[in-house]
């Protein structure tokens, strides 16, 4: 039997970047909140201090940071006609844990959804005709406009120190900046990073074919900043140990660094860590929430009672959550009917192999997370999709992330895989190759979707989430577009002797990183008979459950999806303020 605490007005799952946002914002309002966080407590101050931190073996290569399989994992499949069998180790994407979550092992790229990503289908459709989107294409518009939500990106650009030139300060074009850019209210915080030498070589050759490179965007403050919680931050100093990785130098954006430590002096602000959420309890006619049954560090089951219940966990797993739950009624791809696991989305990553003379130096271990010359050309609809018969688009770039040992050691196709002949290549090659990235959108489709796994469970005893997914042939046409680009650029960078394009091709694997921008599931729309959610991440069926992070998302844009996590973790604090504790209920009829 559970133990039953004391009720809250407010309980959430998750203690990454949208459970410390609301978290910090309901207990400033003065509401009673509780942060529940299924991993260990970890902080920049003594957990990812040097020579610790510095172990590509624990956090790249076991996983340190990431979501341990060993006891909750996801299955994975291609199609229905399929049996879907558990990942046993990240491969395709690395699913955080412990406190902070994702947001401090991510690698700090950042980005703002471009306006038209929140209109995708009637921006298209108006412009290319309807017959642009392939009848198994799911995508729909956001209930909410970029407009809208430009404030809460701004809080969030001032909450991380976000470091970047602006291309477009209130609709004005600045010389210097990305000329796609959406307009944007006030500045960056802090100026854009350093660009390492590779990256310029890539954003020379860009320019030289009338392209439009510039510095990409980052969540790595590049000077002493005191953000807008009034918290310090440092400068980056390059290191490399970025991805995968917490930042000793609290200089890459982190709840831990931006924002837990503020809501923690606040009275009405209690984290619990080692607390594994295992379903929201309802009432006896399923239409609010009680609160949420969790495990805590000692095995034992403890329901907490609550006014309100967020789920603020890993994309996917939100969605895990409102199917253990009975929240929404489950999607079901031969029907059509149904919206819980609908729209689920990956992104349709691909890229170009660039090998150089021995006279072009390259240093790859001089890098950060973040550290790119980019593009947007081609990213949303920047360029004329009518003669290409896809939706979608990406940005292209050299990020040089790190040269760490075990991880990098890039040799041409047809050098052996193991022996004397790939220890030559790899010598000849790790200070004289690079990679050209290409980061694409990826379309939902109606076979593409979540659900409860009928055979495997986790070690509570509890369904794994099911993931069925494949490339549909709109992102295999994207994707051929985009590393055509992509190669063109190469070949036109200064010492390069040799490019091997990448094109992402079908079936989609689960045994190679793509990226870990897994969207989807638990939409966010205007149709309660297409969204889970209404704009302001309120459960449909569930006045008093709020859903929050990328599993918002209808479809993934190209662009990295944490700003826009920040913006709506924002947007849906502010109306959970202003509205709904004033007047408790369904904030759209």
């Amino acid at each position: 039997m559970s133990k039953t605490l004391k009720a809250v007005d407010a309980v959430l799952i998750g203690g990454g970047w949208t459970g410390s946002v609301i978290g910090k914002e309901l207990a400033a309002a003065g509401l009673r909140v509780v942060v529940l966080e299924r991993g260990e407590p970890r902080w920049p101050s003594p957990d990812f201090q040097a020579p610790a931190i510095h172990d590509e073996l624990r956090y790249v290569r076991r996983h340190a940071l990431h979501q341990n399989t060993a006891t909750e994992t996801f299955t994975f499949r291609n199609n229905t006609s399929q049996t879907a069998l558990p990942m046993r180790r990240w491969q395709f994407a690395y699913p955080g844990t412990h406190l902070g979550g994702a947001g401090n092992h991510w690698s700090g790229a950042y980005y703002r959804f471009d306006p038209v990503d929140f209109k995708l289908r009637s921006h298209h459709e108006k412009r290319y005709g309807k017959a642009i989107f392939a009848p198994e294409i799911t995508a729909q518009d956001w209930p909410v406009s970029y407009d809208e939500l430009e404030p809460y990106y701004d809080r969030f650009d001032y909450l991380i120190g976000a470091s970047g030139y602006a291309g477009n300060l209130k609709g004005k074009v600045q010389p210097g900046g990305n000329p796609f850019e959406p307009w944007r209210s006030r500045p960056y915080p802090n100026p854009p990073m350093k660009v390492p030498f590779a990256s310029a070589l890539f954003g020379e050759a860009a320019a030289s074919l009338g392209y439009h490179p510039y510095i990409q965007p980052s969540a790595l403050s590049t000077r002493p900043y005191t953000n807008s919680e009034g918290l310090p931050m440092s400068a980056c100093v390059y290191c490399g140990f970025c991805s995968n990785f917490g930042c000793e130098h609290y200089a890459k954006a982190s709840p831990q660094v931006c924002i837990l430590p503020a809501a923690l002096k606040l009275d009405t602000f209690e984290l619990r860590t080692g607390a594994h959420v295992l379903r929201v309890e309802m009432d006896k006619e399923r239409k609010l929430a009680r609160g949420v049954t969790y495990v805590d560090g000692k095995g034992e089951e403890v329901f907490q009672p609550a006014e309100m219940v967020f789920l603020c966990a890993f994309s996917v797993n939100n969605v895990r959550l409102l199917l253990l739950s009975g929240i929404g009624k489950p999607y079901d791809p031969a029907t059509g009917q149904g919206v819980v696991g609908r729209n689920y989305t990956h992104q349709t990553t691909s890229g170009v192999n660039l090998f150089f003379d021995e006279r072009t130096h390259l240093n790859p271990f001089m890098g950060a997370g973040a550290a790119a010359v980019t593009m947007d050309d081609f990213s949303v609809d920047n360029f004329d999709h009518g003669p290409h018969g896809f939706v979608g688009g990406g940005y292209i770039q050299i990020q040089v992330v790190s040269g760490a040992p075990i991880s990098y050691h890039p040799t041409p196709q047809g050098t052996p895989a193991w022996g004397s002949e790939w220890k030559k290549a790899v010598r000849r090659y790790y200070n004289h190759s690079a990679s050209i990235t290409i980061t694409g959108s990826a379309m939902p489709t109606r076979g593409a979707y979540l659900d409860l796994d009928p055979t495997y469970r986790d070690a509570w005893g509890q369904p794994l989430l099911r993931i069925t997914y494949d490339l549909p042939d709109n992102d295999i046409r994207l994707s051929a577009f985009l590393t055509g680009k992509g190669d063109e650029i190469g070949k036109a960078m200064r010492g390069v002797i040799a490019t091997e394009p990448g094109p992402r091709r079908r079936p989609f694997t689960a045994t190679s990183y793509q990226s870990t921008h897994l969207t989807g599931g638990a939409a966010m729309g205007a149709d309660p008979a297409t969204s889970v959610v209404n704009r302001y991440g309120q459960c449909w069926d569930a006045a008093n459950v709020f859903v929050t992070g990328a599993s918002l998302f209808p479809q993934n844009s190209n662009y990295n999806p944490t700003g826009t996590v920040g913006a709506t973790a924002y947007w849906i604090a502010d109306a959970v303020r202003r509205h709904y504790v004033k007047a408790p209920g369904k904030l759209i009829a």
